[in-house]
């Protein structure tokens, strides 16, 4: 049973959760990514190491010519925030199981993702797009919301989104991320204020399961996520108006990590969908913190089957991810070592997330986080309580 792995740079959600959860099902795993040997170092020692071809998984038509000519396939996957289309669209060559393809284009596209709900009446956010070459400077012209977030139409977590708040300070960002991605679009749309959430969805195409959620807090101007407490349920007023959305987007098989805002007023409007698993190690969470095996129900979805009824959710465990980010640019001198502890009868992971030795520049993004301390228990206040102390604890030295 063979299991074709888009992928692009290698990952946690793949190397620790994606691959393990392959091999317990039985899969003989093929990872096609663009840069073979990153993925080779990465999974080097692995029981079951998967074998690993340098094809460019962004052309879908290279992935259908390749697998072609391999074994034929029992799945065909991606946890790849941009390969969602590409493995769509292979998944139906082989008449496997997969997402819809426009589905995934909707939520990977975010003009086109305004643009849908907007025609469905479901959510209007304003907004207007700079196409890919075209000057920044055409915003000058147009009425535009303020303050305003400007961010590629393409893009992924918090790389190169900026908060502007008058047009100057907008052309100027909007420049800036021209100069750095001179071929990608632009979206620029009304800054959605309220508290900022994730809701985590697994569906088999026929039913969807709410796996929770987490509440999330960011450092502005730059949105790079700070720390992520788990929610178990958000209230249903909310979840009615997500679901909603979510089924106009046309989201269905497999993760789906969907970010969105509470406003004052109950008004719950998505900020992105992205239609895979949550990332920055908090997916690699689920498994203990609902009790289910969390990768293999993912895989066993896009071989078609159909998800149990009930899943058989355990309640009761919460979580505190802290990220600990660089302020400056420079070399990584000093940091703690991985270790896994359990504090006053709480659950403490601390994972490094760049090494000791590696100069980096200051990127304003999820690239300066430096470690992650995810603490598990019962109790919210003693898990913020007892991260704070490991922070204490522990020193982490940049070096210019």
């Amino acid at each position: 049973m063979r299991l074709y792995l888009l992928a692009l740079p290698p990952t946690d959600s793949v190397t620790e959760g994606f691959l393990p959860a392959a091999l317990r099902l039985g899969f003989e795993v093929t990872v096609l990514t663009d840069r073979a040997e990153p993925h080779r170092r990465a999974y080097a020692g692995l029981p079951g190491a998967p074998e690993v071809v340098e094809v460019d998984p962004r052309d879908f038509r290279e992935v259908i010519s390749f697998v072609s000519r391999q074994h034929v396939p029992a799945a065909i996957f991606s946890n790849s925030d941009h390969l969602q289309t590409q493995t769509a669209l292979a998944a139906q060559y082989f008449g496997l199981p997969g997402k819809d393809w426009k589905a995934t284009f909707r939520a990977k596209n975010k003009a086109q993702l305004r643009r849908h709900l907007a025609g469905t009446g479901l959510d209007t956010v304003r907004s207007v797009e700079v196409a890919p070459g075209n000057d920044p400077g055409e915003l000058a012209g147009l009425e535009l919301p303020f303050p305003a977030i400007v961010k590629p139409r393409e893009g992924v977590a918090s790389e190169d989104v900026a908060l502007a708040g008058d047009l100057e300070q907008l052309l100027t960002a909007a420049r800036g991320i021209r100069e750095r991605r001179p071929d990608a679009g632009l979206v620029v749309e009304e800054y959605l204020e309220g508290q900022l959430y994730t809701l985590e969805t697994l569906g088999d195409g026929t039913t969807r399961h709410v796996l929770g959620g987490f509440r999330t807090e960011v450092v502005l101007p730059t949105f790079i996520e700070k720390s992520l407490e788990f929610v178990p349920q958000h209230p249903r007023p909310v979840m009615d108006q997500l679901l909603a959305q979510l089924d106009a987007v046309g989201v269905g098989l497999g993760a789906c990590h969907t970010e969105f805002v509470v406003q004052p007023d109950g008004r719950a409007r998505i900020i992105e969908v992205n239609y895979r698993a949550i990332g920055d190690r908090l997916d690699l969470l689920l498994p203990r913190l609902l009790g289910i095996p969390y990768f293999e129900l993912v895989l066993r979805a896009h071989l078609g089957e159909s998800l149990p009824a009930d899943l058989g959710i355990q309640t009761g465990l919460l979580t505190h991810s802290f990220y600990l980010c660089a302020d400056r640019a420079g070399v990584l001198t000093a940091a703690p070592a991985a270790s896994d502890l359990v504090i006053d009868g709480v659950e403490v992971s601390y994972r490094p997330l760049r090494a000791v030795g590696e100069h980096h520049p200051l990127y304003g993004t999820n690239r300066d986080y430096l470690g992650v301390v995810e603490a598990m228990g019962p109790e919210l206040e003693e898990l913020r309580r007892v991260t704070a102390d490991f922070v204490a604890a522990h020193e982490w030295t940049i070096s210019e």
